[in-house]
């Protein structure tokens, strides 16, 4: 049992995967004030200042001074040898590690209606099953925490590290359909975040939206309760999707219309009185929800600069936006272009999502009216089949369907591919490879390349192939 940061004695609702084994170096740039302490890349620090090092954040929170005083383990030598760092203002001490989190991470321990975990392939990765839930992700890396696994330690450390914005799931607000939502301890990520709101800590919230459950009137008690707590300072509402292989879910808000433009009414009057009392948007909804109402994105200024933005929001206005200025300030590009496909007898074909077909379509539409000649580009959708369901998104494209789907003759064409279907290694969701996906497009005749999905990413890399 701890102390919390309010006095009351609570429990301890954290657990932990072993996969880390501690703060191990990977780098020790010579001439640093490591380097001059003697240490070395494979060696582990244990403590920094008198405290266990778990984690980035201790490392950034501890070391923040001129002297560092550091417990390290050296692999084959028995116990630790003590060092001091010593450095100038301003320097840097010269060392990487090989995480960022040396305890582990913080696992999920819920049991959400709506976890795509739950319906995924029986013979996907391991890596995709971990369910991750670690409020230091959401502080390092904006992932989204239901914070129903913090202890009462951990808030503490979270308010006194100012650990913000933090990135937090709400999906309920009433206590009967939190529980139905999440499990059994869905009541402690409420009181954690309350935590949160108290110390005036920056929120980002969201909300996944499932048509029947905690829609309607039950995102009215949300959306008000939100309101009610200004720093909580967006909140985005997406739609929940399904695969497959759900075992509960066959429909969403993809096959619905007018319960999409439910939502989107709904939450207008809460978007209205934010930019009257706060001067922003605040209450966001993803783009699939104004597709699936066929109605259209709102303008570049309701998205508050975009601070959800890889959560799905404001995606396709920004991409409108950045088309539109494209193809009005680089026009000589754009024809350089689709002349010297033109020249050269080639075509160029752009791969994304189902999601993403119109407005990629409405991109070189845009490019083709702008130079008066077609653009010698074409979008080709590729349809889910791997996670099946109403999985559309580009960024889920599996290479499986890809190779499926793409012509057996490309001869003459470059196909761009998108950057982000894979992950850091370079490997699809269904576990191929970058490298031979380009090797299958060349033996095929064509010519792959890889690239960001913006219209400049994509403009950029195809100056610097044919220009």
């Amino acid at each position: 049992m701890a102390k919390g940061y309010d006095g009351k004695t609570r429990s301890d609702y954290a657990s932990t995967r072993p996969q880390a084994d501690g703060a191990w170096l990977t780098k020790v740039e010579e001439g640093s004030p490591a380097w001059e302490a003697g240490l070395e890349p494979g060696m582990r620090i244990e403590s920094v200042n008198g405290r266990p090092l778990l984690d980035i954040i201790t490392w950034r929170w501890e070391a923040d001074g001129e002297l560092a005083e550091l417990d390290v383990e050296v692999p084959g030598e028995e116990g630790l040898f003590s060092c001091t760092l010593e450095r100038e203002q301003g320097q840097d001490w010269g060392v990487e590690f090989s995480d960022v989190l040396f305890d582990g991470i913080r696992t999920c321990v819920n049991a959400c209606q709506f976890c795509f975990m739950r319906m995924l392939p029986e013979d996907a990765r391991a890596s995709l099953m971990l369910r991750d839930d670690d409020y230091r992700l959401s502080f390092l890396q904006g992932n989204f925490v239901t914070l129903t696994n913090v202890s009462d330690a951990d808030l503490d450390r979270i308010i006194e590290c100012r650990m913000e914005p933090m990135n937090v799931s709400i999906h309920a607000i009433s206590p009967e359909v939190r529980r139905s939502l999440i499990g059994a301890r869905a009541q402690r990520g409420i009181d954690v975040l309350q935590g949160l709101c108290d110390a005036g800590l920056e929120v980002h919230g969201q909300i996944v939206v499932c048509a029947g459950i905690n829609d309607g009137e039950e995102l009215r008690r949300t959306l008000d309760w939100v309101e009610e707590r200004p720093n909580i300072t967006s909140l985005a509402l997406v739609p929940m999707g399904y695969t497959k292989y759900s075992k509960q879910f066959s429909e969403s808000f993809s096959e619905d219309v007018e319960a999409s433009r439910a939502v989107i009414r709904l939450i207008e009057p809460y978007q209205r009185r934010a930019r009257e009392s706060m001067g922003i948007t605040r209450f966001q909804l993803s783009d699939e929800f104004y597709i699936d109402a066929r109605e259209e994105v709102p303008p570049a200024e309701n998205y508050d600069g975009y601070p959800q933005f890889y959560d799905g929001i404001g995606m396709l206005r920004s991409f409108l936006d950045e088309a539109n200025l494209l193809c009005s300030s680089r026009l000589a590009e754009l024809q350089l272009i689709s002349q010297t496909l033109s020249d050269s007898s080639r075509s160029c074909l752009l791969v994304c999502g189902e999601a993403a077909l119109g407005v990629t379509q409405s991109f070189l539409g845009g490019w083709s009216d702008a130079i008066g000649m077609p653009s010698g580009l074409a979008a080709q959708a590729i349809r889910n089949d791997y996670y099946g369901g109403d999985v559309n998104v580009t960024g889920l494209i599996v290479s499986c369907d890809l190779l499926s789907q793409l012509p057996d003759d490309l001869r003459g064409r470059i196909v761009v591919i998108p950057e982000i279907m894979f992950n850091f290694d370079h490997v699809t969701l269904d576990g191929d490879t970058q490298d031979h996906i380009v090797e299958e497009v060349a033996r095929r005749g064509g010519e792959a390349l890889v690239v960001n999905t913006t219209p400049t990413a994509m403009v950029d890399s195809l100056v610097e192939r044919l220009l």
